[in-house]
């Protein structure tokens, strides 16, 4: 599952000052085992540069399925406080 977060649900809105939050759940293996991945990462517009800039990738690794939605459900609340509440997921 990956969605993008961001502050305005406007799809004309100009890219210039605005923030966006890519999260993600995923499955990947350590050593043979597997993992489940929430990865979480942040990127704004650079006007300079005419795209955007993200900025290192939080990632986080659960050993079971359940431990890792309950992280990404937990991530994104505390996205939604800090003001990241239209989700690419909610276009569809």
């Amino acid at each position: 599952m990956q969605e993008v977060l961001s502050k305005t649900g406007d799809p004309k809105a100009p890219l210039r000052g605005q923030e966006f939050c890519e999260l993600r759940l995923y499955d990947s293996d350590s050593a043979g085992e597997p993992v489940y991945c929430v990865r979480e990462a942040r990127a704004r517009w650079n006007d300079e540069g005419s795209q955007e800039v993200w900025d290192e990738p939080r990632i986080e690794a659960f050993a079971t399925l359940q431990e890792a939605t309950a992280r990404y459900s937990e991530r994104k609340q505390a996205l939604a406080q800090q003001g990241f509440i239209y989700s690419d997921m909610d276009l569809l």
